[in-house]
């Protein structure tokens, strides 16, 4: 009786090692899945530097799909367009795509994230000065 007893809690032991060791596996398979899958969909960073000429003229192509898009970061840090006047987002970005009294809407391409497009859309207050804007993804 003791040596089953003995062989028992061997057997225990090495079932309980052995369910310790698969789920560390799989837990380790599928953190680095994760991980990669992560890495792959949050799309290629790249950011272009703001230049007013480049963004009025730009027309999407095969080459350039994404320069507005890229370019949205250092135009947000270059220039606060929080308080512009509706003329001074005109001088600086050139005409949007959709305008109306309240609002400029300006195509950014291309987001990078799957099919998704991008689009900037500005608000004016009552004074045509910019109240807010958003980017748009989707």
């Amino acid at each position: 009786m003791l040596v089953t007893e003995v062989f028992a809690r061997e057997q225990m032991r090495n079932a309980k090692r052995y369910i310790v060791k698969k789920i560390f596996t799989y837990g380790l398979l599928i953190f680095g899945a994760t991980i990669l899958i992560g890495l792959v969909l949050r799309g290629n960073v790249v950011q272009e530097s703001f230049e007013p000429d480049r963004w009025k003229n730009w027309v999407e192509s095969e080459s350039e799909p994404s320069l507005r898009w890229n370019m949205m970061n250092s135009l947000r840090e270059k220039h606060p367009l929080k308080g512009m006047t509706k003329t001074e987002v005109l001088e600086l970005l050139g005409e949007p795509e959709s305008k109306t009294k309240k609002k400029f809407d300006y195509y950014l391409g291309a987001s990078k994230r799957g099919i998704s497009t991008g689009r900037l859309t500005i608000l004016f207050d009552d004074n045509n000065r910019v109240s807010d804007f958003s980017v748009w993804d989707g």
